[in-house]
C-alpha cells in the first residue's frame, strides 16, 4: 500500500517574511483639535523671575529687618559693660570740683533770689529853696510781697512825702499810693501803678524756727547806695527798741548785726535760703549820728503780712 507523503514542519521550505514598515499615522486636518500632551514644566530662570515679581518688596523689608537685628546684636556684643560708680568714685569727683570750680557762697545765692524783688523807694516833695521844685527828700528801701506790685516798706520813710515813687530793679520807676499802714510796727503798704515785665514777688518765712546764730544778709539802699548787700547773723529775738524822740515803742523785734544805715529802712531781712523773715525798720546808735555801730532790728514777716491782710503761716 502507497503510504501519504509526509510534509516536514521545517521553516526552510518557506520564504522569509518582509519586515512590515508600521502605517505612519494619519495627519490631523489643519483647523481640527488635536490632544495636547502633558505641559512642560517653564525654565527655572522664569519660575525665579517670577517669585521675585510677587515677593520682592516683603523680601527687601525682611532683609532690611534682619540686618538692623544684626548690627543692633553686634553693638550690644562690642559695647563694653557700664560702669559701676563706688562712693569712692562719688567722694573723687566732688573733691575734685570743691577743689577745681569756684562755688558761690550762702549769701551770693540769698542775693540772688531776693534781688529782683528789692525796690527803691523816693520820698518826694517841694524844695522851698528851688521855688517849691520836686525833689528827692529821702529814700529808702521795700520789697515785693505780690506780684501785682504791693510793696512792704517802713511807715517813716512816706510819711512826710507828698509823692511816693519806686525803682524796681530793672531801672522801670513807677509812681506808688500808699494803701495801708500800721504805726505800732512802722509798716507802710505801697501799691505801684506801673509793673515790670514777670514781677517776682519774695518768698515769705515764718520766723518760729529763727534761731539766734543763724546767718541772715540785708538788702537795701543805704544812703541811697544801692542795691547793697550786708550780712551777718540773728543776734536775738523779741527785742525792744524806742526812738530817740521816745515817740515810738517797736515791740517783738529781730535783732541782727548786718549792717544797716539810713536809706536801708523798709528793705527785707532774708535768710540763707533767700526767703524774706523781716522788714529792717531801725538801728541802735546812743550818739546822734544815725550810723550803724552794730545793733539791727526788723519787724518780724508775721506783722509785716498782717499789715496786708496776709496769713502766710
Amino acid at each position: 500500500m502507497k503510504r501519504a507523503t509526509l510534509y516536514s514542519s521545517s521553516d526552510r521550505s518557506r520564504q522569509p517574511r518582509r519586515p512590515q514598515t508600521p502605517a505612519p499615522a494619519p495627519q490631523a486636518d489643519k483647523g481640527s483639535i488635536t490632544e495636547s500632551s502633558s505641559p512642560q514644566p517653564p525654565p527655572p530662570a522664569s519660575r525665579w523671575r517670577r517669585f521675585v515679581g510677587r515677593y520682592g518688596r516683603p523680601l527687601l523689608v525682611a532683609t532690611g529687618v534682619l540686618f538692623a537685628l544684626g548690627l543692633m546684636a553686634g553693638y550690644q556684643s562690642w559695647k563694653p559693660a557700664p560702669h559701676v560708680f563706688t562712693q569712692e568714685d562719688i567722694d573723687a569727683a566732688v573733691l575734685h570740683t570743691l577743689e577745681t570750680k569756684t562755688l558761690p557762697s550762702p549769701m551770693a545765692k540769698a542775693y540772688d533770689a531776693i534781688r529782683e524783688s528789692v525796690v527803691r523807694v523816693r520820698a518826694m516833695g517841694p524844695d522851698d529853696e528851688k521855688g517849691g521844685e520836686e525833689v528827692e527828700r529821702g529814700v529808702g528801701s521795700g520789697v515785693v510781697i505780690v506780684d501785682k506790685g504791693i510793696i512792704l516798706t517802713n511807715l517813716h520813710v512816706v510819711t512826710s512825702a507828698k509823692r511816693v515813687s519806686v525803682v524796681f530793679s530793672n531801672g522801670l520807676e513807677s509812681e506808688a499810693t500808699v494803701i495801708g499802714v500800721q504805726p505800732e510796727n512802722d509798716l507802710a503798704v505801697l501799691q505801684a501803678k506801673t509793673l515790670p515785665d514777670d514781677l517776682p514777688a519774695a518768698t515769705l518765712r515764718s520766723t518760729r524756727d529763727l534761731l539766734p546764730g543763724d546767718e541772715v544778709i540785708a538788702v537795701g539802699f543805704p544812703f541811697g547806695i544801692g542795691p547793697s548787700v550786708t550780712s551777718g547773723v540773728i543776734s536775738g529775738l523779741k527785742r525792744e527798741y524806742r526812738s530817740p524822740e521816745g515817740k515810738r515803742l517797736l515791740t517783738n523785734l529781730i535783732q541782727f548785726d548786718a549792717a544797716a544805715n539810713p536809706g536801708s529802712s523798709g528793705g527785707p531781712l532774708v535768710t540763707a535760703d533767700g526767703e524774706v523773715v523781716g522788714i529792717v525798720t531801725a538801728i541802735l546808735n546812743p550818739t546822734e549820728q544815725h550810723v550803724f555801730i552794730g545793733i539791727g532790728f526788723a519787724v518780724p514777716i508775721e506783722n509785716a503780712a498782717a499789715a496786708v491782710g496776709l496769713s502766710p503761716f
